[in-house]
């Protein structure tokens, strides 16, 4: 079955061109004016992923994404499509649990791409089904479930397959790259200062846990998940 893709936009004309690009493509798709409607469709349909637009009248698309997360749609992607070009905007599109953005214009071979990468992501084949437990976390990749001290702990689908990727291969330094083509996926239009947005993110959520320091940053290498930078 081809993966089901809501485009939430009030341009009536930017709705209409994805929708035939999507279309063509073999993808089904619904499509919103606003976040209103959005939010019915996700009530009434099974959703895979949202084409999201920043900027909306009324109910923002980045206020719109924060809710989806709010209320636990964690298996669904959120695509931010945005004319914002700064990082700051960036950090809050993925803070929000955004798993990547579109920058306006865009071009319709991008936009797939994209679509298909972060549906890989959030497929079922791409992470083994296993247990992982290192130190006080444990990633529950059958059950997509985080715990800490047997507490839950919410992250978005990109976060998660981050933190099961580090926890996999603890002690050891990727760079930038090798963590794009490892929890992105090569062959994927993703900038490296997305890869430090995310671990920003993901320490913002392990630090009410006292696990923030778990990650550690290598000067001018890249990443690692070590316990013995836990203080």
């Amino acid at each position: 079955m081809s993966a089901h893709i809501l485009i939430v936009d009030d341009e009536a004309a930017i709705r209409d061109m994805v929708r035939m690009a999507l279309e063509i493509e073999g993808f089904e798709v619904s499509d919103a004016s606003n976040a209103h409607q959005a939010a019915r469709l996700l009530e009434q349909q099974e959703i895979d992923l949202v084409l999201l637009d920043w900027m909306m009248p009324g109910v923002s698309g980045i206020d719109f994404a924060s809710r989806i997360r709010r209320e636990g749609n964690h298996h669904v992607g959120i695509i931010m499509v945005t004319a914002k070009n700064d990082e700051d905007d960036l950090i809050k599109g993925l803070d929000v649990g955004a798993d990547d953005y579109l920058k306006k214009p865009f071009s319709t071979k991008e936009l797939i791409s994209r679509i298909k990468a972060v549906l890989r992501r959030l497929s079922d084949n791409d992470v083994p089904s296993d247990i992982i437990s290192v130190g006080r976390i444990k990633v529950d990749t059958m059950q997509h479930r985080v715990t800490i001290d047997a507490n839950n702990v919410d992250l978005s689908p990109t976060e998660f397959r981050l933190l099961h990727f580090l926890l996999s291969h603890p002690d050891r330094v990727f760079g930038r790259d090798q963590l794009l083509d490892n929890v992105w996926g090569d062959r994927v239009y993703v900038e490296d200062r997305t890869v430090d947005v995310h671990i920003r993110r993901l320490r913002k959520v392990l630090e009410p846990h006292n696990c923030d320091t778990y990650i550690d940053t290598v000067r001018g290498v890249g990443y690692r998940f070590s316990l013995q930078g836990a203080s």
